[in-house]
C-alpha cells in the first residue's frame, strides 16, 4: 500500500495522516471514489474523477483541485507495481471544531493505492429491510457515511452472502452497498433508475453504453422472479449472483454472460472509456 496526503507521499504508509479533528473522522464529512488498477494503469478515471467533483459540489465541499487529484495518483502509482489492483481519493472538509460545523480551513485530500484480489464469477446477495432515502441529502452522492452499508455488510456475511442489496423508502429495488444491481424478467435486461436513489455507478453507465438496458423502477420483490441478476461495480466489473436470500438461481444465465463478455472485450480496448 502507499499513501498520498496532501502532495506527500507517506514513507510508512500505516503512520500518522490526519488530524482527530478532520470532519471526514469525526462526522463522515467527505466524498470518495475507488478506482480499480490494472497493470499498473487506472481503470476510467476520468468517469471517476467527474463523479469525484460532483459528489464534493452536491456535499457543499469547496470544488476540487483535479490536478492535485491527478498527482496523487500518480505519485502511488509510481511507488509500486500493481498488476491488479485499487486506488481510493478520498476528499473531507478538513478540520474543524467537534461537532456537525464545518471549520474555516481547507480541505483534505488522500489517495491510497494498495493490491486488490480478482474477484469471483459469482456471488451471493441477501435483501435488507433498511431502505435508502431516495429524497435524503445524501442521495446520489458516493459519500464516507457509510454506516448503513457497514450495517448490511455484517448481514449479509453472517448469511454466507458478500453484498447486501437495499430498497428505497417506496419499496423499490435501489442498489447494493456498493454496487448495481442488474436483473432479467421476461428476457428483458432491466436496472433500477437514478430516480430510485441509487448511485450512478460508473460500470453502471458503461454497461448501458456497451450493452444496454431498460431503466425502470420495480418493488424489491421483482428478484424473486428475475431469471437472472448480476452486480456491477468498480471491484466486481460484472459479477453474476447466484443466490438471492433462500432462491438459487445457479450458474450465470445467457445474458448475464453475454455482458460479461462484452464488458472485457470493451475494457480492453481503453483504459480510460
Amino acid at each position: 500500500m502507499r499513501v498520498w496526503v496532501d502532495g506527500r507521499l507517506l514513507d510508512d504508509p500505516a503512520g500518522p495522516a490526519l488530524t482527530v479533528a478532520d470532519h471526514g473522522f469525526t462526522v463522515g464529512d467527505g466524498v470518495f471514489e475507488t478506482v480499480k488498477v490494472v497493470d499498473d494503469q487506472p481503470f476510467a478515471l476520468t468517469r471517476h474523477l467527474e463523479r469525484l467533483a460532483r459528489s464534493a459540489h452536491g456535499l457543499g465541499l469547496p470544488p476540487l483541485d483535479l490536478e492535485a487529484v491527478g498527482r496523487g495518483v500518480a505519485a502511488v502509482l509510481d511507488a509500486q507495481r500493481l498488476p491488479l489492483g485499487r486506488i481510493r481519493i478520498t476528499c473531507t472538509a478538513g478540520p474543524a471544531p467537534m461537532g456537525s460545523a464545518r471549520g474555516p480551513g481547507a480541505g483534505t485530500l488522500v489517495v491510497v493505492a494498495e493490491p486488490m484480489n480478482a474477484r469471483a464469477d459469482s456471488t451471493c446477495v441477501v435483501t435488507v429491510p433498511w431502505p435508502r432515502n431516495e429524497r435524503g441529502a445524501l442521495a446520489g452522492i458516493k459519500t464516507t457515511s457509510y454506516g448503513e452499508n457497514v450495517l448490511a455488510l455484517a448481514r449479509a456475511a453472517e448469511r454466507g452472502a458478500s453484498e447486501a442489496i437495499f430498497p428505497n423508502t417506496i419499496g423499490d429495488l435501489c442498489e447494493g452497498t456498493g454496487s448495481n444491481v442488474f436483473y432479467v424478467l421476461d428476457g428483458e435486461l432491466r436496472t433500477p433508475t437514478l430516480e430510485s436513489g441509487c448511485l450512478a455507478g460508473v460500470s453502471r453507465a458503461l454497461v448501458l453504453e456497451w450493452y444496454g438496458a431498460r431503466e425502470v423502477d420495480a418493488p424489491i420483490d421483482v428478484l424473486t422472479r428475475a431469471e437472472e441478476v448480476f452486480l456491477v461495480s468498480t471491484t466486481r466489473d460484472v459479477q453474476a449472483v447466484q443466490k438471492v436470500d433462500d432462491r438459487a438461481l445457479g450458474a450465470a444465465g445467457p445474458v448475464t454472460r453475454d455482458v460479461a463478455q462484452g464488458w472485457a472485450r470493451e475494457a480492453a480496448r481503453a483504459s480510460d472509456p
